[in-house]
């Protein structure tokens, strides 16, 4: 039996400050890749994305995921119209970094790093595009 979808009701005003999230931690990202910082770039990225869902999903569906299965989230953005497709497809991609960035022991290449700032901003200027 599949899982509810845990979710927090959002307002315009709220997907226009996870909005501002999303674009603070992607600047911050940004920042730290160029000082050199791998790891903390690919988190601030992963962070990124995941604030510019909860835009997406605020504007779209007027909620967010409120779970701790990011999986939730890709289910929701998928309810959000075409653009909510599209961002589903990129934090799915960087939604993996987030363990390798945050809890597993291994360094987190450059390469790495830069592709998950690619795909922040990817996804961060789809939720420019919805809440704008």
């Amino acid at each position: 039996m599949p899982k509810e979808t845990r979710t927090r009701r959002v307002t315009t005003a709220q997907a226009r400050t996870y909005l501002g999230k999303a674009e603070e931690f992607l600047e911050a990202a940004r920042e730290t890749l160029e000082a050199g910082h791998a790891l903390a770039s690919t988190s601030l990225s992963v962070h990124a994305g995941i604030s510019a869902c909860d835009a997406i999903c605020g504007a779209r569906t007027g909620q967010r995921a409120a779970g701790s299965d990011h999986g939730q989230a890709v289910a929701l953005l998928n309810e959000a119209g075409r653009e909510g497709k599209n961002a589903a497809r990129v934090l799915t991609r960087l939604m993996p970094l987030k363990n390798r960035a945050e809890y597993e022991p291994e360094d987190v290449p450059r390469a790495t790093a830069k592709h998950a700032v690619d795909q922040a901003e990817r996804i961060v200027a789809i939720a420019r595009r919805v809440v704008t």
